[in-house]
């Protein structure tokens, strides 16, 4: 039990001060962790995900840096072209895909970290509005990718979402963050109802994960609308990196099918 409120913690904190990490680790934190089946992981990890990103967006609610109509855009054609992505992911061998993810988040960390495509453009006009003759296009294009690689990686958002919202659509990074934190909890809710009759659920640790997530999501999340976009920038793009070399070491360390 400890060592869940531990991981869940970790993985609220995260989500909080980033707006992404809890997807991609939450998964190999409760097999590995607590010791949970992977049919049980999956929809526990949903659960936790968009509790905490619910509960991390609303301290950037309260001093704007959520792009409402954006979310729902992104959302909503996100959700659909995910089918796709994984309709293509059944016939690719798993190594493949997996070294195809880490590639494309070392290309998306490198180009945070330079700065490319810096804020301001059509969804973030200087004055605070959004231009959606020139948005909407953009915002359509960027669900359809980022909900295709989701489905094809098979991993959460938020490692796509950020770059892609940043360098494509213009937003601040601390105002991506927060939008994306609002698609990443509408995804999870929805992906949670299509698996939560996979299997039983250990209501025990998922309901102390969830906890202790919460918590650290909402004190990361207050910390995060101080810090300067910069920082949370760099910061997200040496997650990125990270998170990179773990899905890399997945690859090479998994068998190859035949």
């Amino acid at each position: 039990m400890t060592t869940a409120v531990v991981l869940g913690a970790a993985i609220g904190v995260l989500l909080g001060l980033l707006g992404g990490g809890g997807s991609i680790l939450a998964v190999p934190a409760l097999v590995h962790g607590t010791g949970m089946p992977l049919s049980a992981a999956v929809p526990t990890s949903l659960l936790v995900v968009g509790i905490s990103s619910i509960t991390a967006v609303l301290p950037r609610i309260r001093v704007g840096q959520v792009r409402w109509r954006v979310a729902a855009v992104v959302g909503v054609t996100g959700a659909v072209a995910a089918f796709g992505g994984a309709a293509v992911n059944r016939l690719l061998d798993p190594r493949t895909v997996l070294v195809g993810f880490a590639g494309l988040m070392v290309v998306a960390g490198v180009r945070m970290l330079r700065g490319d495509g810096g804020a301001g453009g059509d969804c973030a006009l200087p004055g605070g509005g959004v231009n959606w003759r020139g948005c909407l296009p953009k915002s359509i294009g960027v669900g359809i990718a980022v909900g295709f690689l989701t489905g094809l990686f098979g991993v959460g958002g938020g490692f796509l979402l950020i770059p892609a919202m940043v360098l494509l659509l213009g937003l601040p990074a601390p105002v991506a963050t927060g939008t994306s934190l609002v698609v990443i909890a509408l995804n999870s809710t929805a992906g949670f109802a299509a698996h939560s009759g996979d299997t039983a659920l250990d209501y025990r640790i998922a309901g102390a994960f969830t906890a202790a997530a919460v918590v650290g999501s909402l004190v990361a999340g207050r910390l995060a609308t101080r810090l300067p976009a910069e920082r949370l920038r760099g910061g997200f793009a040496y997650l990125v990196f990270i998170i990179a070399a773990f899905v890399a070491v997945q690859a090479v360390a998994a068998p190859a099918t035949t």
